[in-house]
């Protein structure tokens, strides 16, 4: 027995919002929907008036601009409504555009809205188009109400029914991708490969490639799969959707660093996306890529500007992660980004609504400058306040007086708030599943590892010049599993190893090191003399190093990034 569906609410009583900065578009969409019955009609000019009308009434149709106005793109109001739920599954959403490059359609596609339309609008294609939409949007009333409601076998029922009503041919394509997504999202795995393979005889449409590919490497079919990436990436339409189901895929595989290429490309390719940014920020920590962390949270603070996601933690995240960069790197380069921490940060502090909320946080970032310029007792004297309790702190916040603790040689205090941060982390999803891993990497790294990366390379050298082999062998070994992508580090402990080797024979644990440091260096571009310079450690070690990629898929993808 089918479950019993509301009606549709009838086009007299339909409610439509117009959300532009121009008063032509107003003027030409109003006399055009009153034309075909349309008698509520309510506009608005910006974001804060559109908020207002959406808090008062819902409405069945929106027209958004992808350009509003200057406190708001359409892309995060977009979103915005949804959070809010002023936008939901029943509501029929068609985006206004005059641009037409490649990003802004890869984000709109992402947004999945039921039409776009390129401006400037003519009134008699308005009529057309929209009494057609709103035709379509009764017919499918039935399969849409099933899919809100998560009732994907009914759904699927009234899809395959509908696919019989040649009125409906322009948007056949719709409802056979909702019957593909109705299938997948049954995990019934083996009938959607069968479903997308029979499509694409007759579609070339870029979902139908992606749910081909995300049935099979759900099924772990790779060798196929690879086939079809290699020419998914090769095309323009279906190159973002592939990088963004390969990373993942790889995620579920526990294959970090391969999903961190495959994110950082989607990123590239649609950088408007926050949560995407904020993914791709979380696998840039685990991957200890501290320039790759800056990167994805200077995106994060650039496109949530005067969107839902802005916040004042976003340029607070910002120094945060210089921090750790400079943290990283020598007293030249590490000096520079220190300078842009302190700058930025005075600039924060000037704000007194600011100052005021995130006051403990500040000192915790002012303590780690002041380690930063060995200015220990400075830092400790910031720090005495703190505890390690985590309640009300978010994550980022949590992390970052860790890493003050840490920075200090306080040992306990770090430990103690690694393990109230791992408690907190539950489920599967993707937050969770890498920032676990990430916890579980700090807790050993911090446990074991009682100093930066700058402060080890700089014992390391002392060491050297010393003479002092394994003391400097093992300041560059425990640099590296910190910044494990630093390629100088890497050539500084083959060197060391090869004047170990020198002297006595390896041991199992050294030649392992070397070859996993070998092995990052042929991965990395290197230049010719550091080339050159790899080439000789790894002879006089006398090591084999195994250069290939940890998937079979990862050869394509490497290939195209």
């Amino acid at each position: 027995m089918l479950e019993r569906i509301p009606a549709p609410t009838p086009r007299e009583d339909l409610h439509v919002l117009v959300i532009d900065n121009q008063s032509l578009v107003h003027e030409v969409v109003t006399a055009s929907l009153h034309e075909i019955g349309i008698k509520h009609v309510e506009n608005a000019f910006n974001a804060f008036h559109a908020k207002r009308l959406c808090e008062s009434r819902q409405f069945d149709f929106v027209l958004l601009a992808f350009n509003v106005s200057h406190d708001k793109d359409g892309f995060h109001l977009f979103e915005e409504l949804k959070h809010l739920n002023y936008i939901n599954d029943t509501t029929t959403v068609i985006f206004l555009s005059a641009e037409t490059s490649p990003e802004l359609v890869n984000c709109i596609v992402e947004l999945q809205p039921d039409d776009f339309w390129v401006k400037p609008l003519q009134r008699n294609k308005i009529v057309t188009r929209f009494d057609y939409i709103l035709q379509v949007r009764y017919k499918l009333h039935k399969m849409l109400h099933c899919m809100k409601v998560g009732d994907y076998s009914t759904a699927m029922y009234y899809a395959e029914r509908q696919l019989n009503d040649p009125s409906l041919s322009e948007y056949h394509p719709r409802i056979k991708r909702l019957i593909g997504d109705c299938l997948l999202q049954l995990r019934d795995y083996d009938t959607a490969e069968s479903y997308f393979r029979t499509l694409l005889q007759t579609i070339d449409h870029a979902w139908v490639h992606i749910g081909l590919t995300r049935s099979l490497l759900r099924q772990d079919e790779l060798e196929e799969a690879q086939l079809i990436v290699d020419d998914l990436l090769l095309r323009p339409d279906t190159r973002f959707l592939t990088y963004d189901l390969l990373a993942q895929y790889f995620i579920e595989k526990e294959q970090f660093d391969v999903a961190y290429e495959q994110m950082k490309e989607a990123s590239r390719l649609a950088p408007r996306n926050i949560e995407r940014n904020k993914r791709l920020w979380d696998l840039a920590k685990l991957n200890h890529d501290k320039l790759g962390q800056l990167n994805a949270v200077q995106n994060m603070a650039k496109f949530a500007k005067n969107s839902i996601h802005d916040s004042p933690q976003l340029p607070l995240n910002v120094i945060r992660s210089t921090i750790d960069l400079a943290t990283s790197l020598g007293d030249v380069e590490g000096e520079k980004y220190l300078n842009r921490a302190e700058s930025e940060l005075a600039e924060l502090s000037h704000q007194k609504s600011i100052r005021a909320e995130l006051g403990s946080q500040i000192d915790v970032i002012k303590s780690r400058m002041l380690c930063l310029k060995n200015d220990k007792r400075a830092a400790e004297t910031l720090m005495k306040g703190q505890t390690t309790s985590t309640e009300g702190l978010s994550l980022e916040d949590s992390l970052d007086k860790m890493k003050a603790f840490h920075e200090l040689g306080m040992r306990e205090q770090c430990v103690s708030i690694l393990d109230k941060l791992r408690k907190q982390i539950e489920g599967d999803t993707f937050t969770s599943q890498v920032v676990n891993e990430y916890l579980n990497q700090e807790s050993i790294e911090r446990t074991e590892i009682q100093f930066t990366t700058k402060e080890l390379k700089h014992m390391a050298t002392v060491n050297y010049k010393e003479n002092r082999l394994i003391p400097a062998y093992n300041n560059l070994r425990q640099a590296l599993i910190l910044s494990p992508s630093d390629k100088q580090i890497a050539l500084s402990l083959l060197k060391v190893i090869v004047q170990i080797h020198l002297k006595e024979e390896l041991s199992p644990e050294q030649i392992k090191t070397a070859e996993r440091a070998a092995k990052m260096l042929y991965q990395n571009g290197l230049s010719p003399t550091q080339s050159e310079k790899r080439d000789q450690y790894v002879r006089k070690i006398g090591i084999e190093v195994d250069t290939s990629l940890a998937s079979e898929l990862v050869g394509v993808v490497a290939a195209k990034v």
